[in-house]
């Protein structure tokens, strides 16, 4: 079942091939996951809604093709002893952030985050928390005629390496590093604000965990 509180690298119970829902069914399975969302600050009560709102008026917004904007998973990666995140140099836009990609169609969006951190970290055996940590709206300028400026629709979870885990980065980074909480007002790591709040988040719940 979907609502564990962890699922590994290794399942694939909560994926699109294997759930064999509709793209209805999809969708509604990530409405639901934002609708659920209980908000912390004010800007991720504005997230929460302006989603829902997009929905509304995009049922193909689980899809890239929808050039307005569309769902996409990230995650906050740490490390074993949970005191170290996972950040990526971002080949396309020069910039460090979090693991993350596009939905694709699959509405089970932690399934979403889990598939792309292991993609972009190369770590094996990856773990997500079931409940996302933090939502974010943000907005990816025109890169060309067939891509023009649109919304990312960023549902983000929390993701555990295991122990002694080694990460491997693959073409949609220049480098990766970990990072420790001191590290996120690092100015020569110009982290922006969405970047350090999911990592806030991200670091003050897998404290709980562990604890």
């Amino acid at each position: 079942e979907c609502g564990s509180a962890a699922v590994t690298g290794t399942s694939r119970s909560c994926s699109a091939q294997d759930s064999g829902k509709s793209a209805e069914d999809q969708l509604a399975a990530a409405v639901r996951i934002v609708r659920e969302f209980a908000p912390l600050e004010d800007i991720q009560d504005q997230a929460r809604q302006t989603i829902l709102n997009f929905v509304a008026e995009h049922p193909d917004a689980l899809h890239r093709s929808c050039l307005e904007g569309h769902f996409t998973g990230s995650s906050w990666v740490v490390d074993h002893y949970a005191t170290r995140g996972l950040i990526l140099l971002h080949s396309k836009v020069n910039r460090w952030l979090q693991p993350g990609g596009h939905a694709d169609g699959d509405g089970f969006l932690q399934m979403v985050a889990l598939r792309e951190a292991t993609e972009e970290t190369g770590i094996v055996g990856l773990e997500v928390w079931s409940d996302p940590i933090d939502i974010d709206v943000h907005l990816i300028e025109k890169r060309s005629a067939a891509e023009p400026a649109h919304l990312h629709l960023d549902v983000r979870y929390l993701v555990k390496a295991p122990k002694g885990a080694v990460f491997r980065g693959n073409h949609e980074s220049v480098a990766l590093r970990w990072v420790g909480g001191d590290d996120l007002e690092d100015s020569t790591l110009s982290l922006d604000d969405s970047t350090k709040r999911v990592a806030r988040y991200g670091f003050a719940l897998a404290e709980r965990l562990l604890n």
